[in-house]
């Protein structure tokens, strides 16, 4: 009997864009239900930020984990998560509950400050440095050019891959691009 070494199954890791569209779609929608709840005047409000965190954690966690890895951020552009093992490779499971809850309890207060920053950088412009929390959270899949993996990422054991099962907004906005573009050339 010969035993036979199965090569590692090869998962693309996702683009910097694409993830990026889907942080964003998931940020618009969570953002649009807490401010449902504002009253229109500057400043925190408790209850915006309650909503916020409650409807984040619903998205990004127990939407994640019945849905294949996926959000709807991620379900959009044909992305998922998946797990790391102790070594750092793919092991090509969604990963538990509290490796997600990992994930999200970094990322999930750098995006209510970018919030936060968006509802007051009218009657305060300094209200953008809130965004740097996540940017030097996100900006580290930057720099990461192996595994592209963010701060939160890398804490969870985590990682986004490219995925067959979504509706590929991305390519459809591509191609809806170079539609346009052919048309003006004309």
């Amino acid at each position: 009997m010969t035993i036979v070494k199965v090569p590692p199954k090869h998962y693309p890791k996702a683009e910097i864009m694409r993830r990026g569209m889907a942080l964003g779609i998931d940020f618009l929608g969570v953002w649009l239900v807490a401010s449902l709840l504002g009253s229109g005047n500057s400043g925190i409000q408790f209850a915006q930020i309650f909503v916020f965190i409650l409807t984040w954690l619903v998205l990004r966690v127990l939407v994640v984990y019945n849905n294949h890895g996926q959000s709807l951020g991620r379900w959009a552009v044909d992305l998922k998560i998946l797990e790391l093992d102790n070594n750092g490779q793919i092991v090509g499971r969604i990963p538990q509950l509290p490796a997600l809850l990992q994930r999200e309890v970094i990322i999930c207060p750098c995006s209510l400050l970018l919030s936060i920053s968006l509802s007051n950088i009218i009657a305060n412009p300094t209200a953008i440095l809130l965004v740097l929390p996540l940017a030097i959270d996100c900006g580290a899949a930057l720099s990461d050019t192996q595994m592209r993996q963010a701060l939160h990422d890398r804490y969870a054991k985590t990682i986004i891959v490219s995925s067959r099962r979504g509706y590929s907004l991305d390519l459809k906005i591509k191609r809806l691009v170079e539609k346009v573009q052919r048309n003006v050339r004309r």
